[in-house]
């Protein structure tokens, strides 16, 4: 007999407004993580920093490493969302807490040969999949139509943002937003259900749909939240993602929990339901 298909959970709406709240939440969350959450900022940091020494003299390939990057940020955010869970259970949100994300994800599976199993490493190898793809189209593009070699950021401003046409730099946009939307609608709140929630991959992605969907406009706003905070941690000479995306990360934990009524799911860890809150918003 075929099985009959999991029910998606319920999706709420929201006000346009309400992405401004989940900022809000989230240096609530920062502040009373303390250190552990700032480390992901840093760490984050870092490894940001890493791409910048690697490809700063190939300007062409940072460009699309550097965006690429954004892709999957919902994955390595995935300890931020713990840490907010853990407070909103009023349990200790410390380095225990992210190691037990990170090292024992696989004990919170009834069945470790089933798809469950596999569903949030599934989904962070199509996110990296698809920014390998973006570095490499990213680059390809401009190397082919850019008039000039671009090989430093004064060459990507003045032969790609600035060149007198302009239409290199606003096809290489359109570009990078053909990529971003479907991605950004199939992650929105798809790594912090799969953490919460025994959800397969398909009912997570149809599930972050749904709330683009009913929520068209907050989304947008949401989106451009992140790209603007993005840019602005970016153009700090990195140092500002280290409040950024701890602050983006939290923030996306609390837009699940506004967003979606998971309360028909079973829950990702036995071991947390005490205290779980069942479809409530933060």
């Amino acid at each position: 007999m075929p099985k009959t298909p999991i029910p998606l959970p319920q999706v709420r709406t929201v006000g346009l407004m309400q992405p401004m709240t989940w900022l809000v939440l989230a240096w609530r969350d920062m502040a009373r993580s303390g250190w552990i959450s700032f480390a992901h900022g840093l760490a984050i940091t870092a490894f940001g920093g890493a791409i910048l020494a690697v490809a700063h003299h190939r300007f062409w390939l940072l460009a699309g490493a550097l965006s690429g990057f954004l892709v999957v940020a919902p994955v390595l955010a995935t300890s931020l969302y713990a840490l907010s869970r853990a407070l909103e259970q009023r349990q200790e949100a410390n380095l225990g807490v992210v190691l037990k994300t990170w090292l024992n994800w696989q004990n919170s599976h009834l069945n470790k040969w089933g798809n469950d199993y596999w569903c949030m490493v599934q989904f962070g190898a199509l996110l990296a999949l698809a920014a390998t793809g973006w570095v490499i189209t990213s680059a390809a593009f401009i190397t082919l139509l850019a008039p000039v070699p671009v090989e430093t950021p004064m060459d990507f401003m003045r032969h790609v943002v600035l060149a007198n046409n302009g239409w290199l730099f606003e096809l290489w946009l359109a570009l990078g937003s053909l990529l971003a939307a479907p991605i950004f609608a199939s992650s929105v709140i798809a790594m912090p259900l799969l953490l919460d929630r025994r959800a397969s991959l398909r009912v997570a992605v149809l599930t972050s749909w749904q709330v683009v969907v009913a929520n068209p406009l907050p989304m947008a706003f949401w989106a451009a939240l992140i790209l603007g905070f993005t840019l602005l941690g970016l153009g700090s000479l990195l140092l500002g993602l280290i409040f950024v995306m701890p602050m983006l990360g939290h923030a996306s934990w609390h837009a699940y929990r506004d967003l979606v009524d998971a309360s028909s799911l079973p829950l990702r860890d036995a071991a947390v339901a005490t205290g779980q809150r069942s479809g409530v918003s933060s």
